[in-house]
């Protein structure tokens, strides 16, 4: 597995281990001091490498050596894996031969106790006794689980107390207003949609008129935007339009901030909000605004509703466009139906793409190139960031075997200041749940293109562990399941997982 998904899965093994390390079970089982001895080294040295697990996912897209370190961890995990499973395994048949003998006096002849390896000396009812090769085989995972989290300080990787990822993708560039209209394929119909919704003015309403453009990472949601916010009938339309970028930082104070330097010509130095707000709504009074919130994450109303409370002294048919990757954005702002913007048709794609990679509209100039080219365009799936990014890496080369390492390479594979498709991506990945973000992660064991069945998926989620197997833990699973089918953005990179 390659890229931050094959590292998320990583994440959740480790997170997996400290549990398993930590069952009552085990521990029961494990009777002697010194195996729970090194099990208490286990549990603190996981917890302390999980701490820093967010942070080396991050790094080892720009750091070779990080990305050694999480493989060689990953090595490890399974040597771990495969002593606990072991402990797992000989408890339940310890459990199971309990109650065939409980006097614990016979040995039974049946092929279960035969079944018992050779890391065990002795059977009793309540503990199995470890011989000196299995001792000797915890103790050096042991050594190796403290080497490796050595090293965490030589990579200066941070902890991240509270367990939860950091949502900051600093590597995405902030968008602005501005646009190259003869660089744009395939939106003409959808700049007129768009267009028309902002020249409409409604009834008259307290209700400030908020339209989402809803859509996966890297299917041109801010372009789209970007063209109808300079077409010129919109431009007459408004007294005033204003452009704010606003990603995962949902930061009120600034945001009014920044519109607010948008409609006054005097720079702003003040950090109060409730002063910034009173000069914001006196601005934007009996005034025809549109308003741009690119990017947006939140989904606390409260949030929400306190950004908007200037803004409703604007004229009637004051507009409000919010893009955005996230149906739970949708229910908070939208006050309009969304906008859901579709992919690019493949034959705009390729249009990006060729122009991208060879400043033409075709391959007639390079035929060569054609059969590859076009294979390459139906890996972006439509999503025209994808189809500029990898035309991009392929700007004035005409070498068919450049081309062919592009189309066997991963889009998240792409160096990462080549291209904003991975941290595009990366910023949906980080905003799911963290119990879908397991469930999602574990997805890419499977090979690319593969169809899921619902309930044989929901069934291996269970039997990882990653929700309690009760009667109603199906249920659950397939709640989850649904979840993730819902966020469609996600599910597209789930297209790229694995080979």
């Amino acid at each position: 597995m390659a890229g931050f998904v094959g590292e998320a899965v990583l994440s959740v093994f480790i997170e997996k281990l400290a549990d398993m390390v930590t069952s009552p079970e085990l521990w029961n089982f494990a009777s002697e001091e010194l195996v729970h001895s090194e099990l208490n080294k286990w549990k603190t040295i996981l917890m302390k490498i999980y701490a820093v697990l967010h942070d080396a996912e991050e790094k080892q897209m720009t750091n070779p050596r990080v990305k050694m370190w999480l493989d060689e961890l990953g090595d490890l995990a399974y040597d771990v894996e495969d002593i606990l499973d072991g402990f797992a395994t000989e408890s339940l048949r310890r459990n199971l031969m309990a109650e065939t003998h409980p006097s614990g006096t016979e040995r039974s002849t049946s092929k279960l106790w035969s079944l018992i390896p050779s890391c065990c000396t002795s059977f009793t009812p309540n503990a199995i006794k470890f011989n000196a090769e299995m001792l000797s085989k915890i103790k050096m995972i042991t050594t190796s689980l403290q080497e490796i989290s050595a090293q965490k300080s030589d990579l200066h990787l941070t902890e991240n107390i509270s367990g939860e990822r950091s949502t900051k993708t600093r590597e995405i560039l902030p968008t602005t207003s501005l646009v190259d209209e003869s660089r744009v394929y395939g939106r003409e119909t959808d700049k007129e949609a768009i267009a028309n919704l902002l020249l409409r003015d409604d009834p008259s309403t307290d209700e400030i008129c908020v339209i989402p453009v809803v859509g996966m990472a890297g299917i041109g949601k801010t372009t789209l935007t970007q063209l109808a916010f300079n077409d010129d009938e919109v431009k007459d339309h408004f007294d005033l339009r204003v452009w704010v970028y606003v990603s995962d930082d949902f930061d009120v104070l600034k945001i009014t901030k920044t519109i607010l330097q948008s409609v006054s010509l005097a720079t702003q130095n003040v950090d109060d909000l409730n002063l910034l707000q009173m000069e914001l709504r006196e601005k934007l009074s009996g005034q025809k605004f549109l308003l741009i919130l690119d990017d947006v994450w939140n989904e606390s109303y409260d949030s929400w509703d306190l950004l908007c409370m200037p803004m409703r002294s604007g004229a009637p048919g004051s507009k409000l466009i919010v893009t955005t990757r996230n149906e739970g954005v949708v229910s908070i702002t939208g006050t309009r139906p969304a906008y859901c913007l579709q992919e690019l048709s493949y034959e705009d794609c390729l249009f990006v793409f060729t122009q991208q990679a060879l400043r033409r509209s075709n391959f007639d100039a390079h035929s060569h190139l054609k059969e590859v080219g076009e294979e390459i365009v139906r890996r972006c799936k439509g999503l025209p960031l994808a189809a500029k990014a990898l035309g991009g890496m392929l700007r004035n080369q005409v070498s068919h075997d450049a081309w062919e390492n592009i189309l066997t390479s991963k889009i998240w594979d792409l160096p990462q200041d080549k291209s904003r498709v991975l941290p595009a991506l990366k910023l949906s990945y980080n905003h799911l749940p963290s119990h879908l973000r397991k469930c999602f992660a574990y997805c890419s064991i499977f090979p690319k293109g593969y169809e899921f069945d619902k309930d044989e998926l929901v069934q291996l989620w269970m039997a990882e562990g990653f929700f309690e197997q009760t009667k109603e833990a199906e249920d659950l699973g397939s709640k989850y399941f649904y979840d993730l089918l819902s966020r469609r953005n996600i599910l597209q990179l789930g297209g790229y997982v694995g080979e």
